[in-house]
């Protein structure tokens, strides 16, 4: 029944899901289409106008393609596994019947009355019956577990290339089991029989269609290398022959090869790609099952990756839970996970800009590969800077045990002084270890939301790198780039002023008990010395850095390091009054000095000078 609308067209469903309907005749979907009919012939009598519910027009509906079980026309008789012969009248179909199995029209179907396997019983209520008809619809994808629901266009690609491969990989390895002559090589001698067994082609086979999957949508491309690997993996070394002079001619040694590619790459699609946990968890299951050899079987957990909102995971990189370890009705779930995980991990946070979730799942992850783990750690500071946050970068870089600034190299002290200075930082691809953050052709650019060090937390930052590192402490490059920033006034001079001789005198007990007590660690510059003079305090810090270390040993090459000393002669000076104690320490000085400038006479190129100051003495 219907009421008059403004639509030529009225739909009426129905639910295939109401058990209990008792109709065996009820109907998927029906359309009626209304004919022009004249107003006189819909006219009611007066005592039907009367009522709340008019009828005003009615015909029979046109019937849509629907499942032979939902025909209207013909009854159909359910059952739970009859397949010898068609019960009661289910063979019968009008033009729009289905086959449940097949999914196409009953007219089509092969098996609709053929004995042992008459799809015209089949519905949809019946265990049976539905079994059947998602593995006929999901083909080689059944082991995966997938629902006819997640099967998309891209899926179903998959599985008629995974067939195919299927087919021809089967007649590839029957052809190395048998062999090759070993005359067919020009190998065969007087009384002398035998097979050579090259497994190359199949490996080159395998790997062909592995390159073909990653060119599909991500979850056909994790299926199809999955179901690729299912059927690899089976294959084993024929023994009693020879073995082709190729390292893919052995099987065990392709196998190897094959699957650390598969689990590889099923593995960065599973973090980088958009996948539910449900699909996930089959993913998981379906790499359980395989069929690991004796010496593949520690890669039978490699596909255990918690999805992106693993309880555990969320609340570590949230900031609420800062030990990895969580009950949970009394299970302990610790946050442990493989080094090439937290490397994928790494780098799509990079990719998002999402750096202090990054820092906060790198504090507290485990992993069994402590070596290659530090590296990624010694990237927290990098990645506060990144943030925004210098003040959390240098707390990253000095803790009080295992500090990343005692690994550093010159380079990387250079870049994160020039960080620090400029709140600037080179455009980077993802980096997975501290020297890829050295990367002498790339583009700087201001860092969101930072603001550059303050001149005197520089120099701080820089002494206590040179106090906990080395290889910091003993280039000439590093001290040179710290005495540029300190001999360069902050306003528009160009010299820094000379102080008094009584602040110079003061200032030089100052800047050694500083360095001697502090060691840079926790350095205080006292009020009474860099009230007046702030800049030159710092510059005559520094500078007396830079004596305790010409002292400790030779430093090579120093004219750069003395050249910035240029404008500052009152400091160089002072530089060489430190020096006065000791006439063999100040003879060494000098000495080292005339032999670099010789060097350079004698190589032009260079044009690194010592000042005018040096020069007269």
């Amino acid at each position: 029944m219907c009421t008059p609308a403004d639509s030529d067209d009225i739909i009426i469903l129905s639910s295939d899901d109401d058990d209990d309907h008792k109709d065996d005749r009820d109907m998927s979907c029906l359309i009626v289409e209304v004919e022009n009919v004249k107003e006189k012939d819909c006219v009611s009598s007066p005592s039907t106008l009367e009522e709340d519910l008019v009828v005003t027009f009615s015909r029979h509906a046109d019937v849509l393609p629907h499942a032979r079980y939902d025909c209207p026309i013909h009854p159909f008789t359910p059952t739970e596994l009859e397949t010898k012969m068609p019960v009661d009248s289910n063979q019968l179909i009008c033009d729009q019947c289905f086959c449940y199995v097949c999914d196409k029209l009953a007219s089509l179907c092969e098996t609709w009355c053929v004995s042992g396997i008459c799809h015209c019983n089949s519905h949809k209520r019946s265990a049976f019956w539905s079994n059947l008809r998602n593995h006929k619809l999901l083909g080689g994808l059944t082991a995966f577990n997938l629902t006819l629901s997640e099967m998309d266009s891209h899926l179903r690609q998959a599985a008629t290339l995974l067939q195919q491969f299927r087919q021809e990989l089967s007649a590839l390895y029957s052809s190395y089991m048998k062999g090759e002559a070993l005359k067919e090589y020009g190998l065969s001698q007087e009384n002398q029989q035998g097979f050579i067994y090259n497994y190359s082609p199949v490996f080159e086979f395998v790997s062909s269609f592995l390159n073909q999957a990653d060119q599909q949508d991500s979850r056909a491309a994790v299926i199809m290398s999955l179901g690729a690997a299912e059927d690899f993996i089976r294959h084993f070394h024929f023994s009693g022959g020879f073995i082709f002079a190729s390292p893919m001619a052995n099987v065990d040694t392709a196998k190897m090869m094959l699957l650390q590619r598969v689990i590889a790459f099923v593995q960065r699609q599973m973090v980088m790609a958009n996948f539910t946990p449900d699909f996930i968890n089959k993913l998981q299951d379906f790499c359980k099952k395989l069929h690991f050899p004796a010496e593949l079987k520690n890669m039978r957990n490699s596909l255990c990756v918690r999805p992106w909102n693993d309880v555990l995971l969320v609340s570590v990189m949230k900031g609420q839970n800062v030990s990895g370890v969580r009950k949970d009705k009394g299970k302990k779930d610790v946050l442990a996970e493989q080094i090439s995980v937290i490397l994928l991990r790494t780098e799509l946070l990079q990719r998002q800009h999402r750096y202090r979730e990054l820092c906060r799942y790198l504090r507290v992850v485990q992993t069994d590969d402590i070596a290659q783990f530090q590296q990624i750690q010694d990237l927290i500071p990098y990645f506060m800077c990144m943030a925004g946050d210098f003040s959390s970068a240098l707390t990253s870089l000095f803790p009080s045990v295992n500090a990343p600034a005692s690994r550093f190299t010159p380079d990387l002290f250079l870049f994160y002084l020039k960080v620090f200075e400029t709140a600037t930082a080179p455009k980077l691809t993802p980096v997975s270890k501290p020297g890829k953050l050295c990367c002498p052709g790339a583009a700087w650019e201001s860092i969101k939301d930072a603001v550059p060090l303050k001149r005197h937390e520089l120099v701080r930052f820089a002494l206590r790198a040179q106090g906990c590192c080395s290889a910091v402490y003993a280039d000439s490059r590093c001290w040179t780039s710290l005495l540029t920033i300190v001999n360069k006034p902050c306003g528009s001079l160009t010299a820094l002023p000379m102080p008094s001789l009584q602040f110079l005198q003061e200032a030089r007990d100052v800047v050694k008990e500083i360095l001697l007590d502090q060691k840079g660690s926790n350095m205080q510059i006292p009020r009474s010395l860099h009230e007046v003079y702030p800049d030159q305090a710092l510059l005559l810090l520094v500078t007396e850095a830079l004596s305790q270390r010409i002292l400790d040993s030779v430093l090579y090459p120093i004219l750069p390091v003395l050249n910035t000393f240029k404008d500052n002669s009152w400091a160089f000076k002072w530089l060489c009054e430190s020096f006065s104690s000791s006439e063999e320490h100040l003879k060494r000085f000098f000495q080292g000095i005339a032999q670099e400038r010789e060097n350079i006479a004698m190589h032009p190129d260079c044009t690194d000078l010592p000042p005018a100051e040096l020069q007269k003495s």
